[in-house]
């Protein structure tokens, strides 16, 4: 199936703090108004920002966290085909390795929360987080993995993985 649509690139940021809770943002807009989700955003093209540029200029606009590019690691490259029926993503997920300290203040976007990990599943979260990004999380987020994905909104979820590189200590 050829969908002739744009393509969009995009940061997620899974940031925790010193307990090991994980923020998330409750998005006060669409496309996932009133869901939880990591925080994130598009990449500045136009200035040929770096996923992890867009990483650390996302974290401080939405939290107020300044981090390093360095303070990043890159578990989850996720390319998105017809997401929605509206556009195909690339998606880099990462995980911040610099806990926040405190619970930033609400924005436009929505209002900030801390979870555990397991209190996360019994919130309201965009399906695709809840059957695709979690899962993702939890098994790759030590090491890396890209991934392919068939979200056309007529067809079951396909997710297919085109590489796994191991953490060092496996």
């Amino acid at each position: 199936m050829s969908t002739s649509l744009a393509h969009k690139i995009a940061v997620l940021v899974f940031i925790k703090n010193d307990k090991g809770d994980h923020l998330l943002l409750l998005r006060a807009k669409p496309p996932n108004l009133g869901a939880w989700s990591p925080i994130g955003g598009k990449l500045e093209t136009s200035i040929g920002e770096s996923p992890f540029e867009c990483a650390a200029r996302e974290t401080l606009e939405e939290t107020g966290h300044a981090i390093a590019p360095s303070d990043l690691h890159l578990f989850a490259m996720i390319s998105e085909k017809a997401y929605e029926g509206e556009a195909h993503w690339l998606l880099f997920l990462f995980e911040c390795r610099r806990p926040i300290a405190m619970l930033p203040p609400a924005m436009a976007e929505g209002r900030f929360g801390f979870f555990a990990r397991p209190d996360i599943d019994t919130l309201p979260l965009p399906e695709t987080d809840r059957t695709a990004l979690w899962p993702i999380y939890d098994r790759h987020h030590g090491h890396f993995v890209a991934l392919r994905a068939d979200c056309h909104p007529s067809q079951p979820l396909q997710i297919i993985i085109e590489q796994i590189t191991a953490a060092p200590h496996d």
